[in-house]
């Protein structure tokens, strides 16, 4: 699994060895890219910029996946179900996009990023990352939307993105759980229905996706964007 970290430093080669650092490699067990060259300033250095550079660490188990793709002579013909180069492609214009949008609001920190079937799962840690999660997770959930945007146009396959920075998405996806399962009992104890708050899309398909197979119980969403909410309601049927 490849990491990626992006750093500043007063020239290339201060950034470049700061992330070797972090990284724990060499610049023969890394790809390197640079974002920014770095000016040095007029008087007093007034107006100086760092340089900036993002530097990804191919580990020996990844090295050595892509010596054996390249040695291998397997003739895989029209087969439609290879891949190929297409998911990586996507990955990469994926985690790439990422990496540019942050560190374009000033975020910098680590990037991981894998692939299993369908969905390309991306995750980034550090300071001060709010920015990029943004008022109940709008801003987020913007990146994302453009994330899957840039994936599929790079990928043959239908992918789907899933972004989660400073491990806001995964405390939420905790929080949302825990309030469907508090209306269930509600519901459970009044035989009413119960409204939940006001959600994004992606949430509201976490309720559903959750409560799906929960006995005495269905979902629905009801409302109009920004203010549509899933709607729990007792089901007979479902025992």
């Amino acid at each position: 699994m490849e990491k990626t970290v992006i750093k500043t430093g007063a020239t290339v080669d201060e950034a470049i060895e700061a992330a070797l650092s972090e990284l724990g490699c060499t610049k023969e067990q890394a790809t390197i890219e640079v974002i920014e060259e770095g000016t040095e300033g007029g008087f007093l250095g007034l107006g100086r910029k760092d340089a900036e550079v993002k530097v990804t660490f191919n580990s020996e188990e990844t090295a050595e996946n892509n010596a054996a793709a390249e040695s291998d002579d397997t003739y895989f013909g029209d087969d439609e179900s290879f891949e190929g180069d297409a998911v990586s492609e996507a990955e990469d214009a994926a985690a790439n996009f990422v990496a540019e949008v942050l560190s374009g609001i000033g975020i910098h920190g680590n990037m991981d990023s894998y692939r299993e079937d369908d969905t390309i799962y991306i995750s980034v840690t550090g300071s001060d990352c709010g920015a990029a999660i943004g008022r109940h997770g709008e801003t987020l959930e913007a990146i994302s939307y453009m994330t899957n945007l840039i994936a599929n146009k790079h990928s043959e396959q239908r992918v789907h993105v899933y972004l989660d920075v400073g491990g806001y998405r995964k405390h939420r996806e905790q929080v949302i759980k825990g309030l469907a399962d508090k209306a269930v009992s509600k519901v459970r104890r009044s035989g009413r229905k119960v409204m939940m708050e006001a959600m994004s899309p992606a949430e509201r398909r976490i309720v559903h996706s959750y409560l799906q197979d929960v006995n005495g119980v269905t979902t629905h969403s009801e409302g109009v964007e920004p203010n549509r909410c899933v709607v729990v309601t007792p089901d007979t049927d479902k025992k």
